[in-house]
């Protein structure tokens, strides 16, 4: 009897389970989103744009279309019953000081800092045993916190200073120029700058870069010629000289002073990969501009000038960066004589205190190595871990400079270091309230599609237990030469708190191993970058890290694209996806913003019928079907961003709110007053992981947090 009983309960529970969990999938009901009859012609193929208006950010319609959007995801957020507490934990473990390296400008020693939850990082500064005050506090240039600091440049001696301010998230910035000794603000303010540096000449003014204002919206409306200006203090912006790129037409150019100050350096470049390099003799400005190198097909930059000579980092004939010397009266490449040859490894450099410092990565782990300016080996830098150290940059005369090390499991600490006797000592460690000792990262190595080994790094509590049924994010970017490598960051340490694992592979399009790793992942090779995530999933999967029921997708940007694509080819291997600010609409990317950029990665539907049939076969928006059951889906963007418009996520989300098959939620998050992501204030960003983490973990199944009960519906 008791048997019988026992069998009845258990049967009980099972059909309890399966209604709580259909009436947590009932399907939604979306807003209603118009088609309309919109068609392009690629190379002889009529394609439908249906949701094309939603590109139009200054419509009412579209405006209407996010509030109506907004609503139902919001209503759906609010009903997870953790949603709070992990907002809560995300905001406890948040709230902790945080330092930045002190630098030296002038007579003062300046550094950010961050009480806890203060929505944006203060800069303070300090003059020998003098107490910190407060120099530049982003908190008080608006009510709620969306006006961001967006870079900051001081002159040779200190005595003056320019910063950029961020509004809304966008990438529209305001110079703003001031007395650095007396904090007094001139009457030199810049408006409509993108895509930027600020670089002074001694103290009499600015270089910096911009576009002109596109006609139409400013935040998706094309950018495409950008200019190098130079601003003279007292006179007015339309007086600024343009210094490059009036008859030169380049996509991005950049002008940055030598440290000596002797010469103005000249990037222009096309695309996000290869560049051009000039160079202007400052003594006179109206010294004529000469070049370094011309033509798009490599990489080089200017680390440093030292007795007529220049330094350049460059992959010229060397894929994975090698240091060279060249004089500044004979500068082409013929002449360049190696100073720190090119090894298996990718480098990247900085200087410091008359030193040379080499980055390596090492299957994605920091290696730094000292030489000095005839490329003599000084030492080898003993780090405090595996993980990624950053920094070791510096003025000539600096006696002591800093560095930050952290990776997935370890919070950042920042580390001094003497570079003429090589000690390096504990400068801050932060106060978190989180022990790295109760997790483990480790490195594995999994096989890709066509027989690449792909490194992947795992992350999670100790004593988890490997049983298929852990809650997982596999995140990945794979683009843009951009290499993920091991950092510390609070979202994730409380997905690892919940007993989540944090997964990240290297997949080719970055930049891990080199130009030719870059390069597998670009135009007609991107579909090597899907199949590497593809068969991380599977990896997770079949050695029981997770299972197809509890394992999430995400990414960002490039990253978003990442996960619309891979979800659209492969609906099956995962239960949530989490696309973020993702470029979706694979055939008209270049035509918002500066989007023409991207084409060296991505090609563009204009180049060819191939590269067009290419884009189509993998572009998301193009590749929802009809009668697929796609996993649950939080498409997050912001209504500023004007790096990747929000058209591509508008159009992805209702793609896919028409066409979804069973009842798995497709909801948009649309954060309002929020561009790409750089100087989102903090308690925008806790609200986003809150509901970000709480719809992962609520559609894998979990009715209480993981760490509480580890009990699924």
């Amino acid at each position: 009897m008791k048997k019988i009983l026992l069998i009845t309960l258990i049967g009980l529970f099972i059909i309890s389970c399966k209604k709580t969990e259909t009436q947590n999938n009932v399907a939604l009901k979306y807003p209603t989103t118009k088609k309309v009859d919109t068609v392009t012609n690629y190379f002889g193929t009529n394609l439908q744009d249906p949701y094309r208006w939603l590109e139009d950010d200054m419509s009412s319609e579209t405006e209407a279309w996010v509030r109506a959007e907004n609503e139902i995801t919001f209503d759906y957020l609010s009903k997870i019953p953790y949603r709070e507490e992990l907002k809560q934990r995300l905001e406890k473990l948040w709230n902790y000081e945080k330092i930045g390296s002190p630098f030296k400008e002038g007579d003062y020693t300046y550094f950010y800092k961050n009480n806890g939850l203060q929505n944006q990082y203060v800069l303070y500064r300090f003059k020998g045993e003098e107490e910190p005050e407060v120099f530049l506090d982003p908190n008080t240039f608006s009510e709620d916190g969306t006006t961001s600091l967006g870079g900051l440049s001081f002159s040779k001696d200190g005595s003056m200073v320019s910063y950029a301010i961020s509004e809304g998230g966008s990438d529209w910035r305001k110079i703003i120029i001031m007395d650095a000794v007396s904090k007094e603000i001139k009457g030199d303010t810049i408006i409509d700058v993108k895509f930027s540096g600020m670089s002074w000449k001694n103290n009499d003014g600015i270089f910096y870069s911009s576009y002109e204002k596109p006609e139409g919206s400013e935040l998706s409306a094309k950018t495409d010629q950008h200019r190098l200006f130079y601003h003279k203090l007292g006179t007015a912006q339309k007086e600024d000289n343009i210094i490059f790129g009036e008859n030169d037409k380049r996509r991005y150019i950049g002008g940055s002073v030598t440290e000596d100050g002797n010469y103005l350096i000249i990037s222009a470049s096309e695309s996000t990969s290869g560049n051009e390099l000039y160079f202007k003799d400052l003594s006179n400005l109206n010294n004529p501009i000469k070049p370094i190198i011309l033509g798009f097909e490599y990489d080089t930059s200017v680390l440093d000038h030292k007795d007529g000579n220049f330094l350049l980092v460059t992959n010229l004939n060397a894929p994975n960066k090698r240091i060279v010397k060249v004089n500044v009266n004979s500068p082409s490449s013929e002449n360049w004589v190696d100073l720190i040859p090119e090894t298996k490894n990718v480098l990247t450099a900085s200087k410091a205190s008359g030193f040379i410092f080499t980055k390596y990565m090492v299957d994605a782990v920091s290696q730094v190595k000292q030489y000095d300016y005839n490329g003599n080996l000084v030492r080898e830098i003993e780090l405090p871990g595996v993980g990624t150290a950053s920094g070791f940059g510096g003025k000539m005369d600096a006696e002591t400079i800093y560095y930050s090390f952290s990776n997935y499991i370890t919070p950042g600490s920042i580390y001094s270091f003497v570079p003429k006797t090589g000690v390096s000592e504990l400068y801050k460690k932060p106060a978190i309230d989180f022990n790295s000792d109760n997790y483990e990262s480790h490195q594995v190595f999994y096989t890709s599609k066509d027989g690449t080994k792909i490194p992947m790094i795992i992350s999670y509590k100790k004593g988890t237990e490997l049983n298929g049924k852990n809650p997982t994010i596999l995140y990945g970017y794979g683009g843009f030469n951009i290499s993920l490598t091991p950092s510390f960051s609070i979202t994730n340490a409380v997905w690892m708190e919940q007993g989540g694992i944090y997964a990240v592979p290297n997949l080719r399009g970055g930049g891990e191993y080199g130009k030719e790793w870059h390069k597998a992942g670009t135009k007609l090779q991107k579909q090597n970058v899907f199949d590497d995530f593809i068969a991380a999933a599977e990896y997770l999967i079949e050695n029981n890290y997770t299972a197809t029921d509890y394992l999430a997708i995400r990414g960002g940007s490039n990253g978003g694209l990442l996960v619309g694509a891979t979800m659209t080819q492969r609906p099956d291997l995962m239960k949530v996806a989490l696309p973020a600010v993702g470029v979706m609409d694979m055939l008209r990317y270049h035509t918002f913003t500066a989007g023409a950029g991207w084409a060296y990665d991505y090609g563009t539907s204009e180049d060819s019928k191939e590269m067009f049939d290419y884009l189509k076969a993998y572009s998301p928006v193009h590749n929802i079907k009809e009668g697929v059951e796609y996993p649950a889906t939080l498409v997050t963007t912001g209504d500023h961003d004007d790096r990747v418009v929000p058209a591509h996520s508008f159009k992805f989300a209702a793609e896919l709110q028409a066409k979804q098959a069973g009842t798995n939620p497709t909801l948009i998050r649309i954060e309002t007053n929020a561009g790409h992501g750089a100087g989102t204030p903090v308690s925008k960003t806790i609200e986003q992981y809150a509901d970000i983490f709480g719809f992962t973990l609520y559609n894998m199944g979990f009715k209480e947090l993981p760490s509480k009960t580890n009990v699924k519906g």
